[in-house]
């Protein structure tokens, strides 16, 4: 599979909630960075991290706005949309995604953490 097959995989398997596959497109050594907070490191943290976001909702949709492509890095623009209680989580996102032997060795979102929170409050309450 080229880079934007795998990605496209990825994210396909998140819209389904299907963690396992999703995993199954990472390296071992995987670095997840959400931009500002610190890197996970490693397929089997990761998978904690996506249970967290993908328990919280009945639906999800990553709508591509644009993607290009250099070599063995993906790059996309996305909406990732999380149905949670009786609302969407609607959060623009940067991404950054390079790939090495068929698997995704680096993760990188850049999005406001602010937009997220007080939309996840609003949806689930803060305590």
């Amino acid at each position: 599979m080229t880079p934007q097959e795998v990605v496209a995989g990825f994210i396909a398997a998140i819209e389904s909630r299907d963690v396992d596959a999703a995993l199954a497109l990472l390296a071992e050594d995987v670095s997840y960075e959400n931009m500002p907070m610190d890197p996970i490191v490693g397929r089997e943290m990761t998978g904690v991290v996506l249970h967290s976001y993908l328990d919280l909702s009945t639906e999800v949709e990553w709508r591509i706005v644009r993607e290009v492509l250099d070599g063995d890095v993906v790059i996309n623009e996305r909406v990732d949309r999380f149905h949670i209680g009786d609302g969407w989580l609607e959060l623009p996102v940067a991404g950054f995604w390079e790939v090495r032997d068929g698997l995704i060795t680096l993760w990188r979102d850049y999005f406001d953490m602010s937009a997220y929170t007080s939309q996840l409050d609003a949806l689930v309450g803060d305590g």
